[in-house]
C-alpha cells in the first residue's frame, strides 16, 4: 500500500519517491482490479506501474503469483485507452521471463501490430519479439519483415532492434530478413538508418569480406544517419585493427574524411578512432588533433570535455603532437568545470617544458578541494610522468604531494600519492630524507592499513641507509603501541631491519623487540622472538638470509613441496633446493603484501606455468629421476616462420644436470596426417643426447608435442653455451580432406628447422636481493673471482648494462641497471640462482673512455657457477 505522507515529511525531501514503500503482496491484491468490468484506465495503469516498480527495484515475484497477475492482466487489452496499453506492452516485457504460459497473448500483440493505431505497433513488436522464442518465430516472419520496411519510422525501428535480440536465440531466421534491412538501410530517417545498419553488421560480422563490403557501398553514396557514421567509424576501426591494415587502406580514408563532416558527433568519434588506433604516428595523429583542439573553444561543454580528455590519452604516447594545443589547454585552466580544468592541466603536466612547471602547480592548488577523488588520481598520475621526465624538480612537484596527503581523500586517491613519492625516493637519492620523513609524519595518522604496512616496509628498506637512521625508530615503534595487528606485525619486521644492519643501534633495537614478545597477536609474537633470535646471534649471513632479503622461493610451491613431503615421509630433511623460485622476485611483489604475511591465505592458489610444466614432465616415463624442474625459458622459441607447412616452438626446460627441449608442433595441411614425430637434433661434443620422446600422431590443425632430452657436460662443465641443429622426423599418412580417412601407407620425411641456441640465463634463474651487500656478506668470497674485459663494440653504459642484463638473464639489484646521466663510471649489481639452487652474485664495474671496459667480480657458493659466468663473459 501506498504511505501517506503528510506535510512535514514533504519539506524534509520525504516525498521524493511515493512508490519506495510498497508492499509487494498488497499490490498484487490490488491487480484483481483487472477483473471488473467496466475497466478504470487510470486505476489500472496505477498498479501496473507499482508492479513494473517492484520488478525494477528487484523485489522476487513467484512464478505462480506472476501468472496469476499476467493472466489478470491480459483483459486489460479489452480497453482502447492508449496509456493502459502502452503500459499493458511494458508489463509483458517484463514478466515475459517470470510469468508462465505469457505466449498466450500472441494473437493480441499480432492483431496491435498489424492494426492502424501507430502509436501501438511499434510497442507490440519489442512484446512480441520478447516473448516469442525459436519455434514460434516463423509464425511471425511475414509481419516482421513488413514492421521492418514499414513507413513510420518507430514501428520499422522497433523491429529492426528486435531482430537485433532475436539474433542470438534465432541468427538463421533473422539472417533471412537481409533483403528487408537492406531497404530500410536506405531511410531518410536517421534512426531508422542507424537500426538498420546495426542489424546488417552483426548479421555479418564474422564474414570479413561482407563488412568490407557493406563499409564500401554505404560509404560511398554518404548516409544521412550521423549515428550510423558514428557505427561505421567503429566498424571500419575495428577491421583496421584485426587487419593490421595500412595507412593506405580505404578504410582509414573513410575515417579521416569523417574529419570534415557537418555533424559534431561524427567528428568526434573520428577523431577518437583515430587516436586510438595502435601504432598511428605524430604525423597520422595530426588532423585528428587539430580538430580535437577546435572543439577546445567549443561553448558546449561536452564537447570541450570529450576533447581534452582525448587530449589526455594522445598526450601519454605522444606528448609532442599535442605541444601544439598547449595554449588552448591553458584557457582551459580557468574553465567552470572543474573536470575539464582538471583534465586540461594534467595533458599540461604531460605536453609542458620544465619552465611552466611552477606555475601549473599554483593553479593546480587553487581548486584541488573542488574535485572529485577520481579526478585528483589522475592529477597524481600525470605529477608520477612528470617526475620521471624533469627530475631536477622532484622538489617542487614533492612538496606538492605532501600537501595533497594531509588532505581528505579515500584509498585509492592516497595510494596514488604514495606510489608517487615511493617511485620519486628512489628515483632521487637527495629525496629520500625528505620523502622518509613526510611518510613518517602520514603513518602516524593513516586510516588504510595496505598504506601504513607499505610505508613500513619501505621506511625498514631505506631507513638504515640513511645519515640518520635512529629519527625513524619513533615512528616505527608508535606503531607497536597504537595500532591494530596487521601494522604491527609490519613494524616489527621494519625494527628488526634497523638492528641488522646498524650495531650502534641493535641493543636499542633489542630492547623494543623483547617488549613485542608478549603482544597479543600470534604473528606480532612469532615475528619478534625469530627476529629477536637472529639477532641476538649477532652473525652478519644470518641477518642477510632471514631478516634482509628473505626466500626467493615461490610461497605456493612451497606450500606444495611441504605439502608433499608430509605425505610421502622421507629419511633425508626437506630440501628448500627442491621448491620452485618465485618466477616474480619476491621484492618486486606489492610491498604491502611481503610486510603483512597474514595468515589469511586463499584455500586454492593457483598453480604457476612452471608448476604446470612441472607436472606435464613429471608424467613422462622417460624423465623420471630428473630431480626437480629448475627452469622454464619465458617465451617459446618459434622455430619455423608462421606461415610454413609445420609449425614448430621451443620451450626449453632446465633440471640439475639435464635440459628438456619441448616441441609444440601444428600440422598446417589438411590432406596428411603425421605419426610418430619426433625433433631429432646435434649437439657439440659437450651435450650429449639421452632419449626422443615423440608425439604419437598430429591430424590437421590440432597441435602436439614431442620432447628430446639432453645431458649437460660433463667432461667441461663450464661448457653450457652451444647451438643446436634442429631436424623435424615422421612419417606421413595421405588423408581425404573431406572424410578425414587415412592412408595406411606411410613414408618417412623430414623437415629442417632452425638452429636453437642455448646460452648462459637458460641455467640462472633471477631472483631480487633487496640488500645486495648483505646478500653479498652471506655469501662470503670463498669462492669469488675477478677478471677485467673490453666490450669494443660497445659504446655506451647504457647499451652495456642492457648488454650484460640480458647475456646473464640475472636480476638487477638495487636500481642498478638505471644509468646516471653524464657519468662515465658506474657500477652494476646482478643477482640470480645457478641451477642446483646456488646464489650467484655479480658485480660488474663499467667503464666509458672510448670503449667500455668492465670489471667483472663474480661470488657464489660453489665454483662451478662462477667459472660459467666467466667463461661466458670472456
Amino acid at each position: 500500500m501506498l504511505k501517506k505522507f503528510d506535510k512535514k515529511d514533504e519539506e524534509s525531501g520525504g516525498g521524493s519517491n511515493p512508490l519506495q514503500h510498497l508492499e509487494k503482496s498488497a499490490v498484487l491484491q490490488e491487480a484483481r482490479v483487472f477483473n471488473e468490468t467496466p475497466i478504470n484506465p487510470r486505476k489500472c495503469a496505477h498498479i501496473l506501474t507499482k508492479i513494473l516498480y517492484l520488478i525494477n527495484q528487484g523485489e522476487h515475484l513467484g512464478t505462480t503469483e506472476a501468472t496469476e497477475a499476467f493472466f489478470a492482466m491480459t483483459k486489460l487489452f479489452q480497453s482502447n485507452d492508449p496509456t493502459l496499453r502502452r503500459m499493458c506492452y511494458l508489463t509483458i516485457k517484463e514478466m515475459s521471463c517470470i510469468a508462465e504460459d505469457v505466449i498466450i497473448v500472441t494473437s493480441s500483440l499480432t492483431k496491435d501490430m498489424t492494426g492502424k493505431e501507430d502509436n501501438y505497433r511499434g510497442p507490440a513488436v519489442r512484446a512480441l519479439c520478447q516473448i516469442t522464442d525459436s519455434t514460434m518465430l516463423q509464425a511471425v516472419e511475414r509481419y516482421m519483415k513488413q514492421a521492418i520496411v514499414d513507413k513510420v519510422p518507430s514501428v520499422s525501428s522497433s523491429a529492426l532492434v528486435s531482430s537485433l535480440h532475436l539474433l542470438k536465440c534465432s541468427f538463421d531466421v533473422v539472417k533471412r530478413w537481409v533483403n528487408e534491412a537492406q531497404e530500410a538501410a536506405s531511410s531518410d530517417n536517421i534512426m531508422v538508418q542507424y537500426h538498420a545498419l546495426g542489424l546488417l553488421y552483426h548479421v555479418r560480422k564474422n564474414d570479413r569480406l561482407a563488412v568490407s563490403k557493406m563499409i564500401s557501398k554505404f560509404t560511398r553514396h554518404g548516409l544521412k544517419s550521423p549515428f550510423a557514421y558514428c557505427m561505421m567509424i567503429r566498424v571500419a576501426s575495428k577491421q583496421l585493427e584485426e587487419e593490421d591494415g595500412s595507412r593506405d587502406s580505404p578504410l582509414f580514408d573513410f575515417i579521416e574524411s569523417c574529419l570534415r563532416n557537418k555533424h559534431e558527433m561524427v567528428v568526434y568519434e573520428a577523431a577518437s578512432a583515430i587516436v586510438n588506433l595502435p601504432g598511428c604516428s605524430a604525423k597520422e595523429l595530426a588532423p585528428a588533433v587539430s580538430v580535437l583542439q577546435l572543439f577546445c573553444s567549443s561553448p558546449k561543454a561536452a564537447l570541450r570535455y570529450a576533447a581534452v580528455r582525448t587530449l589526455n590519452k594522445v598526450a601519454m604516447k605522444h606528448p609532442s603532437a599535442v605541444t601544439a594545443c598547449n595554449l588552448d589547454l591553458e584557457n582551459l585552466v580557468t574553465d567552470s568545470n572543474r573536470s575539464i580544468a582538471t583534465l586540461a592541466i594534467t595533458t599540461l603536466l604531460k605536453t609542458g617544458s620544465e619552465s611552466s612547471i611552477d606555475r601549473l602547480m599554483k593553479q593546480i592548488s587553487s581548486f584541488m578541494s573542488e574535485i572529485s577523488d577520481e579526478f585528483k588520481v589522475v592529477v597524481v598520475q600525470a605529477i608520477s610522468a612528470l617526475c620521471q621526465k624533469y627530475p631536477r624538480k622532484h622538489a617542487v612537484l614533492m612538496s606538492f604531494l605532501f600537501t595533497m596527503l594531509r588532505e581528505e581523500g579515500g584509498f585509492e586517491y592516497k595510494r596514488a600519492i604514495v606510489d608517487c613519492i615511493i617511485s620519486i625516493i628512489e628515483e632521487n637519492a637527495e629525496s629520500k630524507e625528505t620523502g622518509l620523513s613526510h611518510l613518517c609524519e602520514f603513518i602516524e595518522d593513516c586510516e588504510f592499513t595496505v598504506l601504513a604496512t607499505r610505508i613500513l616496509h619501505l621506511l625498514g628498506q631505506e631507513g638504515p641507509k640513511t645519515n640518520n637512521p635512529s629519527k625513524y625508530i619513533r615512528f616505527i615503534y608508535n606503531r607497536v603501541v597504537l595500532e591494530h595487528e596487521e601494522v604491527r606485525a609490519g613494524a616489527v619486521s621494519a625494527l628488526a631491519k634497523f638492528g641488522a644492519q646498524n650495531e650502534e643501534m641493535l641493543p636499542s633495537i633489542l630492547v623494543l623487540l623483547k617488549r613485542c614478545v608478549m603482544d597479543d597477536d600470534n604473528e606480532v609474537r612469532d615475528r619478534a622472538t625469530f627476529y629477536l633470535n637472529v639477532l641476538e646471534q649477532k652473525q652478519k649471513a644470518l641477518n642477510a638470509g632471514y631478516i634482509l632479503n628473505g626466500l626467493t622461493v615461490s610461497i605456493p610451491g612451497l606450500e606444495r613441496a611441504l605439502q608433499q613431503y608430509t605425505l610421502e615421509p622421507s629419511e633425508k630433511p626437506f630440501d628448500l633446493k627442491s621448491v620452485p623460485l618465485a618466477t616474480t622476485p619476491m621484492a618486486e611483489q606489492r610491498p604491502e603484501s611481503t610486510a603483512t604475511a597474514t595468515v589469511k591465505q586463499p584455500e586454492k592458489v593457483a598453480a604457476t606455468r612452471q608448476e604446470i610444466f612441472q607436472e606435464q614432465l613429471a608424467a613422462v616415463p622417460e624423465f623420471q629421476g630428473l630431480g626437480p624442474l629448475f627452469k622454464s625459458s619465458p617465451e617459446p622459441v618459434a622455430l619455423t616462420e608462421s606461415e610454413t607447412e609445420y609449425v614448430v616452438r621451443c620451450t626449453k626446460h632446465t633440471f640439475s644436470d639435464h635440459l628438456v627441449f619441448q616441441f609444440d608442433c601444428t600440422n598446417t595441411l589438411n590432406d596428411q596426417t603425421l605419426e610418430n614425430v619426433t625433433v631429432q637434433m646435434e649437439p657439440t661434443e659437450a651435450y650429449e643426447v639421452l632419449a626422443y620422446v615423440p608425439a604419437r600422431s598430429l591430424p590437421y590443425n590440432q597441435p602436439g608435442t614431442c620432447y628430446t632430452l639432453v645431458a649437460l657436460p660433463k667432461e667441461d662443465p663450464t661448457a653450457v653455451a652451444c647451438t643446436l641443429s634442429c631436424v623435424m622426423k615422421f612419417t606421413v599418412k595421405d588423408c581425404d580432406p573431406n572424410t578425414g580417412e587415412i592412408d595406411e601407407e606411410g613414408y618417412e620425411d623430414e623437415y629442417v628447422l632452425e638452429d636453437l641456441e642455448v646460452t648462459v640465463s637458460d641455467h640462472i634463474q633471477k631472483v631480487m636481493k633487496v640488500n645486495f651487500e648483505a646478500a653479498w656478506d652471506e655469501v662470503g668470497d670463498e669462492f669469488e673471482k675477478e677478471e677485467t674485459f673490453t666490450l669494443s663494440t660497445i659504446k655506451t653504459l647504457e647499451e652495456a648494462v642492457g648488454n650484460i642484463v640480458k647475456f646473464l638473464g640475472m636480476h638487477p639489484c638495487e636500481r642498478s641497471d638505471k644509468v646516471p646521466e653524464n657519468k662515465n663510471t658506474h657500477t652494476l649489481l646482478l643477482a640470480g640462482v645457478f641451477r642446483g639452487g646456488h646464489d650467484i652474485l655479480v658485480r660488474s664495474r663499467l667503464l666509458l673512455l672510448d670503449t667500455v671496459t668492465m670489471q667483472v667480480t663474480a661470488r657464489s657458493s660453489e665454483e662451478l657457477p662462477v667459472d660459467i659466468i666467466l667463461a661466458s663473459v670472456g
